[in-house]
């Protein structure tokens, strides 16, 4: 056990899930279904990530009067089906048994809808291992303007749920958030702490290392090395 409750924040999908093509097909499906263009291959992976609404109006041209629409398409296959065909990362949860053994408190912070994120973990057999979660509403797409905060208020708040459940006013332990996109190194850096880079996810190349994160990291062991050596000082590759 650690005499720290360090607290580790995770990205969801691209970080804890594989969402195995059905976060990109869902949407190239719901696209068409709509009879709208749908964008080639490497833009439909880039909208992995941000905001739904956001990545519509931004990467697929979508009409704001038509965002709601291709949403509720895109959620209802995404439940019937998406969440199941989705799995997780080699080595994750084995990971994360490992870090609530030793007395880490673990937070999910995703910019996924709250209520999904929680079936999405629930499905996957996750939810026991997190302490909260902490998503987006469902108001993408009615507020286009909400994706300009980025994943700072969502990581705020996880960190403000860490300072609560320790009695103090400001977090004053150990943090770090784990994600695959520039989102996330870019909330942690805009709250002061460091980010680890989940070379596994979907970053374009340099895009991780461009955003601020401490170090990249190319699987589960090489992540629980760089994490005791941010929270405890224990080198990387010193337990090898």
């Amino acid at each position: 056990m650690t005499s720290f409750p360090a607290l580790v924040l995770f990205d969801l999908d691209g970080t804890l899930v594989d969402p195995a093509g059905s976060i990109t097909g869902g949407i190239s499906r719901a696209l068409s279904a709509a009879g709208l263009p749908v964008p080639p291959p490497p833009v439909l992976g880039s909208m992995v990530g941000p905001p739904l609404g956001h990545s519509l109006r931004a990467l697929a041209g979508v009409p704001d009067e038509r965002v709601a629409e291709v949403i509720g398409l895109y959620r209802a296959e995404y439940r019937e089906r998406g969440m199941a065909e989705s799995r997780i990362y080699p080595g994750i949860e084995e990971l994360l048994q490992r870090l609530r053994g030793r007395g880490f408190r673990l937070s999910v912070a995703t910019q996924k809808p709250e209520p999904i994120a929680a079936e999405l973990l629930r499905v996957q057999g996750l939810a026991g291992y997190f302490d909260d979660l902490h998503g987006a509403g469902f108001d993408d797409p009615q507020d286009p303007a909400a994706a300009g905060l980025g994943k700072v208020p969502i990581v705020g708040a996880a960190l403000a749920a860490g300072a609560a459940a320790a009695g103090t006013a400001a977090l004053q332990v150990p943090a770090v958030m784990v994600g695959d996109r520039h989102f996330d190194v870019a909330a942690a850096v805009q709250h002061g702490i460091p980010a680890l880079g989940a070379a596994w996810g979907f970053a374009a190349a340099g895009e991780l290392e461009a955003a601020g994160a401490a170090a990249v990291v190319h699987s589960a062991e090489d992540l629980e090395e760089h994490l005791m050596q941010l929270v405890a000082g224990i080198p990387a590759g010193a337990g090898r």
